[in-house]
């Protein structure tokens, strides 16, 4: 029996503006700001957000306010760019950082190339994969931001709407706070209260803006897990450890237990637990998939080396870019990797990990259909590349200092390549429930890959100078983890009890049907980040649970959150590096202003949701 498949809001027959240069400049422009922001995210709290639906409001907002026959395909092509962006900064601030956890200095021309190259392929290969999931498992596969962008972008063309103002109001309102914070010195960012009587356990919390934006985002389903896992390192495990351990010695660290402070306990020990389930957990989410895995491997190699020799008579929403370029494309990034002098890639690594990216591009493209891009696992895929690497290098003896940079190289473009499999999906999906042309949106992301390639090697070596790079203020969790792996596993000297320790827990989580993933990044991060986007996921809840239709203001508000506070974190940077600004500032107010000012913010995010007509009018 013959599946119903949805029909396009913009039929097959219909033709209007789509690629447009008034498209592609705001998408490049949104592009860079998600880049930023994102970027800052991945190296605050190890997680990013989706671009696509801000993006898609925001874009219906300036272009009507520019332009009166703007098209909902134009519309569309600005989300599509925009998301390029994400996807980018999120594998690069996942892995390139890892580098410098190695004591490697990441040149901003490498960083450019593995970025453009990851990012192309990631495109190509998912494209041959289009038709069988986006069209044919039509019902099957739901690809829930795609969807709802959709339907964001056909409530556009019904209802005009000055909304979109609110994301500026969001981005203001970040970059007020980031600059009384870093600029002004009037607060501090991050307060902590010791309990001594608890074995000197304490609770934390870090008042960034972009912290609340990305709960808000994430909202309470994955920030309440989070806040929990954080719980269970810093007021479960380390007590017990200081209960319990005395003056035991316990590898890696020297030092007897019983006089480490909570932060050493937590970085010596909790992270190597929170690691081992954040791994498990990531691979645990892949093998559901399996059977529909080997149908999209099949499907898409035979359109792929039918499409050599068959003439493509397809209708316009069903073009692809020619199948020739997706066989010559991937064959051209093999011997950019393997030729370029900067790249450093030997050919057997380079093949390794063109085979692994075309695997776990189609995991990706999958799993995002099955439950979203921002539950899909892509860290744990990234890690069980790396895995792989490594353990092929120290198989083959390879356990130079080159080749910790090589494995941490591979981790970079299987990462980014994974991450844009996941936007490209979603992308198409959106473009096949409005009727876009396939070829247009995919064009359009290799465009998108410019500016987000060319500027984040730029914007990471200006994070690392404000605010250093593994510090507990930019503690970049998942580079961190990446060099922990890389590191550990060529070096031999992982400390594998701890790691397996935290596989346990994530398969007794798995078993108990909790939420394994989040549970394990708040293991693994600092608790102070938990604590300041499970404020945002409040926020989030009280919105879902009592003014349900003021959620999409609620992501405009929290979107200009984070891009205002990444944005000015950029600015703040420039001015230290200039000298106009001091880094090492004392605040002016004690440690308990900033919680009531978080708090006032907060309420005031509140206030601009349930508001949003009195404050547009402004």
């Amino acid at each position: 029996m013959k599946k119903n498949l949805s029909k396009p809001f913009v039929t097959v027959e219909k033709r209007i503006p789509e690629f447009t240069l008034r498209a592609t400049f705001l998408g490049l422009i949104l592009g860079f700001f998600f880049a930023i922001g994102n970027a800052y995210l991945a190296l605050k709290t190890g997680t990013t957000v989706s671009a696509s639906l801000p993006a898609a409001i925001i874009s219906m907002g300036v272009l009507r306010i520019i332009f009166k026959n703007i098209t909902i395909l134009e519309n569309n092509i600005v989300q599509t760019i925009a998301t390029v962006g994400e996807g980018v900064a999120a594998g690069v601030a996942f892995t390139i950082p890892a580098l410098l956890f190695l004591g490697e200095t990441p040149s901003i021309a490498r960083t450019m190339i593995l970025s453009l190259l990851g990012g192309l392929l990631g495109i190509l290969l998912m494209i041959p994969m289009r038709r069988q999931l986006i069209v044919k498992e039509d019902q099957v596969l739901p690809f829930p931001e795609g969807r709802a962008c959709a339907e964001i972008l056909k409530a556009g063309e019904a209802h005009s709407t000055k909304t979109a103002i609110l994301a500026l109001w969001g981005f203001l309102a970040g970059t007020f706070y980031r600059s009384a914070i870093d600029v002004f010195h009037w607060w501090q960012e991050t307060s902590t209260w010791v309990f001594r009587s608890f074995h000197n356990s304490y609770w934390s919390i870090d008042t960034a803006p972009a912290l609340m934006g990305v709960g808000y985002l994430m909202g309470f389903r994955i920030a309440g897990p989070m806040m929990a896992g954080g719980a269970l390192g810093w007021w479960v495990i380390i007590p017990l450890i200081q209960t319990f351990a005395g003056e035991m010695v316990l590898y890696p660290s020297s030092i007897p237990l019983n006089q480490m402070a909570p932060e050493d306990l937590w970085s010596n020990y909790v992270r190597y637990i929170g690691a081992g389930a954040l791994t498990i957990s990531g691979m645990l989410s892949l093998f559901h998939i399996f059977p529909m895995l080997f149908k999209t491997f099949h499907a898409g190699c035979k359109e792929l080396f039918s499409g050599l020799h068959e003439p493509q008579l397809f209708h316009r929403t069903d073009r692809d870019i020619s199948l020739r370029w997706l066989i010559l494309g991937p064959l051209a990034i093999i011997f950019a990797l393997w030729l370029l002098p900067i790249t450093s890639f030997d050919l057997f690594t380079v093949t390794l990990l063109v085979l692994l990216s075309f695997f776990f591009v189609a995991v990706t493209s999958i799993t995002v259909g099955m439950i979203g891009s921002t539950s899909s696992p892509a860290s744990g895929m990234t890690i069980t590349i790396l895995l792989i690497v490594c353990f092929l290098f120290l198989s083959l003896g390879w356990t130079e200092r080159v080749h910790l940079v090589a494995a941490v190289s591979v981790g970079c473009v299987a990462n980014i390549a994974i991450a844009m499999a996941g936007t490209t999906s979603q992308d198409l999906k959106t473009g096949f429930l409005v009727g876009a042309t396939p070829r247009a949106q995919q064009i359009a992301e290799i465009v998108g890959l410019l500016i987000p390639s060319l500027s984040l090697g730029m914007i990471i070596a200006l994070f690392n100078k404000l605010y250093v790079i593994g510090s507990s203020s930019m503690p970049a969790p998942q580079a961190a983890l990446v060099s922990m792996i890389v590191n550990g596993v060529i070096s031999q000297n992982l400390p594998y009890s701890l790691i397996v320790i935290g596989v346990v827990l994530g398969l007794i989580l798995k078993f108990l049907r909790l939420s394994a993933l989040p549970i394990a990044l708040g293991l693994y991060l600092p608790l102070s980040l938990s604590s300041g986007i499970m404020v945002g996921g409040l926020i989030s809840w009280y919105f879902k649970e009592h003014l349900k239709e003021k959620d999409a203001l609620g992501i405009l508000i929290a979107s200009g959150l984070v891009g205002g506070d990444a944005c000015s974190s950029i600015l703040v940077a420039i001015l230290t590096i200039t000298g106009i600004v001091t880094a090492t500032a004392q605040p002016t107010l004690p440690p308990i202003f900033s919680v009531i000012f978080y708090a006032l913010f907060a309420m005031g995010f509140v206030f601009l949701v349930k508001k949003p007509l009195k404050i547009v009018s402004l």
